[in-house]
């Protein structure tokens, strides 16, 4: 089964960006493009020669723009989608490798301070270790492509420059990027930008290689781990599944709220596995499927999961493989059965939050990282449980206030 990776999982921004630039325009030809950035990326310090050796006959790929507008936020419950991406078979490899690399990801914990776990838990979500028979592109014409392109031009074109920027450094030969449709490298899928910014040649070849040394490719995972947003903590913990009561300030749940764990406790979450101390060590309660479905504690390591993918359904599947490689069971269901929305019921109820004037994003159907929030407003303002999940109850109600 091939793998769905991070950037099949288009961030909230993103996708809100796509969405607003859905009906703009190209201005002129690729080739007129090319000629005007060739230009600038000589301006930026790019020599001559990289420039040619790396642009000179590139096309324009409409195959890479079918395929990016094709993409969006993933519509799978956050159940289906860990089960899914986190089978016995994946788990059971992820074990293997991690046996096998046990000195090298000694050796890269050692110096970065990011577990062997959490590493091992990101290349398997992203390439199932290398195993998947995903289709390959020139990173350089898809990072062109979508570059050109109007809607998200100016993410594409750093990225470019930054791929030019390899190739010059002398990590990698033009004829050697092949990757995503939408331009990742190697095991752990970077971007050309997080390539060039936190690539590490940990093998001492002298050069920074993520697409053929495994070397690097993790221990840049684990240098843009520690580096991006306010950085790993060593030691410190993620994630940890947790039973909720029946009756909870639900307000108080979601990633924008914290307290100290004995609050938790006191309010009468219970560790799902091991202990819970009842310590000031501060914690959100994350719900991805509301009050009924699994439910975690996420610590201020978990935001290093949400600086790789700022999908919510894809930071909490990976931070939770991460615990398994360290111990904990497999996932739990949750209190009740949890009725999914379809894209349909999400579009309904995003136009009733904008009439309601909790809500100003496009009605399109995804449950992202606006839309929540606004959900907790309604759940308020009509008496339900403010745990951020919609329900089918929530439409009928904020329908009734019409």
């Amino acid at each position: 089964m091939k793998v769905l990776c991070a950037a099949a999982l288009m961030s909230a921004a993103m996708v809100g960006q796509a969405a607003a630039n859905h009906t703009c325009r190209n201005v002129g030809t690729f080739e007129q493009w090319m000629a005007g950035f060739k230009k600038d990326a000589l301006a930026a310090g790019i020599s001559q020669t990289t420039i040619s050796r790396a642009l000179d006959g590139v096309t324009y790929d409409p195959a890479i723009i079918k395929r990016d507008h094709g993409q969006g936020v993933f519509q799978q419950s956050y159940i289906q989608f860990s089960e899914r991406m986190t089978n016995k078979n994946r788990f059971q490899n992820g074990l293997g490798q991690m046996k096998k690399r046990a000195q090298l990801l000694a050796r890269i914990e050692q110096q970065f301070g990011v577990p062997p776990s959490v590493l091992i838990a990101f290349w398997g979500l992203e390439t199932d270790y290398g195993s998947e028979n995903a289709e390959m592109y020139p990173v350089l014409r898809s990072a062109a492509t979508l570059a050109y392109d109007c809607r998200r031009s100016e993410e594409f074109r750093k990225d470019l420059l930054d791929g030019l920027r390899i190739v010059q450094r002398g990590d990698l030969r033009p004829e050697q990027m092949m990757g995503q449709s939408a331009g990742e490298l190697g095991p752990t899928q970077f971007t050309l930008s997080d390539y060039y910014k936190y690539g590490v040649d940990f093998d001492g070849d002298g050069r920074v290689d993520m697409v053929h040394s495994i070397a690097d490719a993790l221990a840049s995972a684990a240098n843009m781990l520690k580096t991006r947003g306010e950085g790993w903590k060593r030691g410190q913990p993620w994630l940890q599944e947790v039973r909720v009561p029946a009756q909870l300030p639900w307000e108080q749940t979601g990633l924008d709220v914290q307290h100290p764990r004995s609050q938790w406790v006191a309010w009468g979450v219970k560790p799902a596995n091991g202990s819970l101390p009842s310590d000031n060590l501060p914690a959100s309660l994350l719900l991805p499927m509301g009050r009924n479905g699994p439910a975690f504690l996420a610590y201020d390591n978990f935001k290093a999961f949400t600086e790789w993918n700022k999908a919510m359904v894809y930071a909490t599947t990976a931070a939770y493989f991460a615990t398994r490689f360290d111990g904990a069971p497999a996932l739990g269901k949750g209190n009740a059965p949890v009725t999914v929305l379809t894209t349909a019921q999400v579009q309904d109820l995003q136009k009733l939050l904008k009439a309601n004037k909790l809500y100003d994003g496009e009605a399109d159907g995804r449950l992202g990282a606006a839309t929540r929030p606004a959900v907790k407003k309604a759940q308020l303002k009509v008496g339900l449980p403010a745990d951020s999940y919609p329900t089918p109850d929530l439409i009928e109600r904020l329908r009734a206030t019409r």
